[in-house]
């Protein structure tokens, strides 16, 4: 199923470009009358009305596959395999680094056992 999101978004923005392609090309319903004194739509391809209603017809098709692939996309995403539990679950809690204990060499307990006590304020 992977393998298929890229595809249809190829196809989405192809799609898309290519509706954006023909719209620019086709002509507005105000030509239609300039087209209508011999303005050179006659000479088409397509002749008077075919290259009007070729392009419209690609639009169409093309916005029926735009359609299809935004809905597909949608689905697609919505329905991604979710994960149990939070984001934070599986995250590693770091412990705090106790303070290392001041070097003791043993001469201050030697010499007076009570002198951590005098260290302790009353």
């Amino acid at each position: 199923m992977e393998y298929l999101f890229p595809i249809i978004l190829v196809l989405h923005v192809l799609s898309a470009l290519g509706i954006i392609g023909l719209v620019l090309v086709q002509h507005g319903k105000g030509a239609d009358m300039g087209a209508a004194f011999g303005s050179g739509a006659s000479g088409s391809l397509f002749g008077a009305t075919g290259s009007a209603n070729f392009l419209s017809r690609t639009t169409a098709a093309l916005a029926v596959v735009f359609f299809l692939t935004s809905l597909s996309l949608a689905y697609m995403a919505s329905n991604k395999p979710k994960t149990s539990g939070s984001v934070m679950q599986d995250a590693v809690q770091s412990q705090p680094v106790a303070s290392p204990a001041p070097a003791d060499d043993g001469k201050a307990d030697s010499a007076d056992p009570d002198s951590k006590a005098k260290d302790i304020p009353r």
